[in-house]
C-alpha cells in the first residue's frame, strides 16, 4: 500500500506501513549502488595510474584482472537480487546520472 505520491502510505493510527520485502530490495540496491559508484571510482584511479605510467606491467595485469573480477561479482549480485545496473543509477536531476554506463 502506498500513498498517493508513491511514498509509504499512512494506516489509521498514523503509522507507516511499510512492504518488509520492498524495503529490502531498496536497501540491497541502495548498497549495490554504493558498491558500484566505489568500483567505478576505483577503475578510474587504476586507469589514471596506469595512464601515468605508475605501475608495472606485472602490477597493471593484476589491476586488470581485480576489475574484470569485481564487474563479474557485480553482475552476479544484481541478477541474484533482480536488478539491473540501470536500477542502481540514481538521477541527480540538473547534475546527470550517479552512475557511468
Amino acid at each position: 500500500m502506498t500513498g498517493t505520491e508513491g511514498g509509504p502510505a499512512r494506516g489509521r493510527n498514523g503509522r507507516l506501513e511499510l512492504d518488509p520485502d520492498r524495503v529490502g530490495r531498496d536497501l540491497v540496491c541502495l548498497v549495490l549502488t554504493v558498491v558500484e559508484l566505489l568500483r567505478q571510482l576505483m577503475e578510474r584511479q587504476a586507469l589514471h595510474r596506469c595512464d601515468q605510467g605508475d605501475v608495472t606491467d606485472e602490477q597493471e595485469e593484476r589491476i586488470g584482472t581485480t576489475l574484470m573480477l569485481l564487474n563479474e561479482r557485480m553482475d552476479e549480485l544484481c541478477a541474484q537480487h533482480g536488478l539491473t545496473r540501470d536500477d542502481l543509477n540514481l538521477d541527480l536531476g540538473p547534475l546527470g546520472t550517479l552512475l557511468e554506463r
